[in-house]
């Protein structure tokens, strides 16, 4: 068994199709929205890399249209399984744009629901914050910091404490104001951008900062720092706090 899908998504920019092509058609644009670190081979037949803890797929591009439309889709496994990401650009006047997502491709087994409602909360994220990129942060290249926590097996009790470690009270919705300071880490002071049953992202004057349930059930920090920082060690500390609340 198993389950094709296509995601599509839809986002009005306040961009140009220079700037909205620069953030997901090079590697250190994807860097500052995506997940992970990101390498871009340009042209059709040139090949899109991440690295994002032991995932390290190697997408190949199949359309490559600058300022218009970007395509590109993993191999086929034996299992059938492949995703494919399809971006067009669509200019509007006044520097704006609209941006047409489709994320497809095949999941097989018979928990693929699972892996589906994952998939779909993390891209929901994903994609809200390349408009959050490209509105607040344009031009600007980011450090991308990654770090996994220990498995969780009681995601509700996990968002419990990762909400209120962050000091967010009540029910969060986006623009939820928050402050946070711990030890080692850059002080956190901004809103909330997003939030959904996978995922939180919040914004500040110099950073994305994103915290997502990772497929079975882990906590994962995705963030994009746009200051000065030095990657490895802001990934280490990020991972002992992930330590100190989940182990």
């Amino acid at each position: 068994m198993g389950r094709e899908f296509k995601i599509p998504d839809e986002i009005m920019l306040d961009a140009t199709p220079e700037q909205i092509w620069e953030a997901i058609a090079t590697g250190p644009g994807i860097n500052s929205w995506f997940m992970g670190r990101n390498e871009v081979e340009p042209g059709e037949g040139g090949t899109v890399r991440t690295i994002f803890g032991d995932y390290a797929p190697e997408l190949t591009v199949t359309a490559w249209e600058p300022l218009k439309r970007f395509v590109y889709r993993s191999s086929e496994a034996e299992d059938g399984r492949f995703i494919a990401y399809e971006f067009r650009i669509e200019a509007r006047d006044a520097g704006s744009a609209v941006l047409r997502i489709v994320a497809s491709g095949f999941l097989p087994g018979d928990d693929w629901e699972a892996e589906y409602e994952a998939m779909t909360r993390g891209l929901e994220m994903f994609f809200r914050t390349l408009a959050q990129y490209l509105t607040y942060f344009p031009g600007r290249i980011a450090t991308p910091v990654t770090a996994f926590g220990p498995p969780v097996s009681d995601w509700e009790r996990a968002w419990v404490v990762l909400t209120g470690e962050l000091a967010l009270t009540g029910t969060v919705t986006a623009g939820h104001p928050v402050q946070f300071t711990s030890s080692g880490l850059a002080p956190i002071e901004g809103v909330v951008y997003f939030v959904n049953s996978h995922t939180l992202g919040l914004r500040t004057s110099d950073a994305l900062y994103r915290f997502l349930r990772g497929f079975g059930g882990a906590l994962v920090v995705g963030h994009h720092l746009f200051f000065e920082v030095n990657e490895k060690e802001a990934e280490r500390a990020w991972q002992l706090w992930l330590t100190r609340l989940f182990a």
